[in-house]
């Protein structure tokens, strides 16, 4: 997946027709390649996986989406001294250059119904887990993990799957972040009631460029990490 994701959103005439063979197609309102994550689920936060104790001592914060998908303006000082045309009053005054850099900001980004259950520990995490060099490899800034579940038990179960140091957990509590996005699902019949669909996706600072759904969300054919 780290190569072949990349390789598709580059050649985004064949996304379409990768996806059709990859699984039947299926039409959301609110997300589908090309679609901007943060537009399409304005005012929504995901809560990054912690143990108790760091969630009283955050206050309980919350991260917004544009924070973990959006890329962030920097700069990088270069010094130069009073010569060459600088004029300073003082001699010891170093003038300041700030060079600006914006760069589009790549995550991979991977939905599953839920904390340990079966597909999700055994296949789904592990497969982003063992190819997380591949994507690093490839630019992508992050790998992330997230579910309807609160941040706490995301947190216990990636330390169980110890991949914390490869993956960012995020729980998305009450299900908004995937009913914005339509990838919820009833999963009442399992004992789950709402939950997500199992899902993968390629964002550009912000811009799905690849999205892959799983027809039902016990199969594990399209989202996985290789």
């Amino acid at each position: 997946m780290a190569s072949g994701m990349l390789k598709r959103s580059t050649m985004m005439r064949s996304v379409a027709a990768t996806f059709r063979t990859g699984s039947p197609w299926r039409s959301y309102a609110s997300v589908a390649v090309g679609s901007d994550l943060v537009s399409a689920a304005p005012d929504v936060s995901l809560q990054k996986a912690r143990s108790w104790d760091e969630g009283v001592s955050s206050k309980f914060s919350t991260t917004p989406l544009k924070d973990i998908f959006k890329a962030r303006l920097t700069h990088n000082p270069r010094y130069f001294q009073p010569t060459l045309g600088f004029r300073s009053f003082n001699p010891t005054h170093r003038f300041v250059d700030f060079v600006l850099n914006f760069q589009d900001k790549k995550v991979v980004i991977f939905g599953l119904p839920g904390a340990f259950t079966g597909v999700c520990s055994a296949q789904h995490v592990p497969s982003y887990k063992n190819n997380i060099d591949k994507f690093k490899g490839k630019g992508i800034d992050s790998v992330i993990c997230v579910a309807i579940n609160d941040p706490y038990v995301m947190n216990g179960w990636a330390e169980k799957l110890e991949a914390k140091d490869a993956i960012e957990f995020y729980g998305d509590f009450d299900g908004s972040f995937h009913k914005r996005l339509d990838l919820g699902i009833d999963l009442s019949a399992a004992l789950l009631g709402p939950r997500s669909h199992r899902w993968s996706a390629y964002v550009v600072d912000g811009n799905v460029k690849v999205l892959n759904v799983e027809t039902a969300p016990s199969e594990f054919k399209v989202s996985g990490g290789e």
